[in-house]
């Protein structure tokens, strides 16, 4: 139970949960409905009341970078999970140059219930040639294409000269 801890006591404060625990979906865009017949559709009479049979779960839902130093190269690992009842396909859409990032992923199928990694990758470097004295924040949109829909990467980080 949410309401005590692991010694028996009841819980002062409540407890927060992660984003990825609490189903959240990241932002997304929808895709024109495209039949392909070689999709890898399933007839199940049972499924066929459900519209979302292919989706994709990021987790974390978000990436904050946090503070970084200009001239470094940091990277992370994002989990791609196929949530969905079919095998479905992704592609991630690069980020222009100018933002430093880059995403690195093997393509391919993913079968439902298995996941694929995402390694974010950011050079940090400061654009805009303003010079405060103080963190610049970047702030980007990773757009990752699926069959039925576009998935949005919020990624963030501050960039200390």
């Amino acid at each position: 139970s949410l309401m005590v801890d692991v010694t028996g006591q009841t819980r002062k404060e409540k407890v927060i949960l992660p984003l990825y625990l609490q189903g959240k979906k990241p932002p997304t865009i929808p895709n024109k409905k495209i039949e392909d017949p070689a999709s890898g559709k399933v007839s199940i009479s049972s499924l066929a009341t459900r519209q979302d049979l292919t989706s994709f779960q990021l987790i974390p839902p978000r990436v904050t970078f946090g503070v970084l130093k200009e001239g470094c190269v940091y990277a992370t690992t994002v989990i791609m999970k196929n949530v969905g009842v079919n095998f479905s396909r992704f592609r991630v859409k690069q980020p222009p140059p100018y933002t430093g990032l880059r995403v690195m992923y093997t393509p391919g199928p993913v079968a439902a219930g298995l996941q694929v990694e995402l390694e974010i990758e950011i050079f940090a470097m400061l654009f805009g040639g303003k010079d405060d004295g103080g963190p610049e924040e970047i702030s980007h949109d990773i757009e990752i294409l699926t069959e039925t829909e576009t998935l949005l990467l919020p990624v963030k980080a501050n960039i200390l000269v």
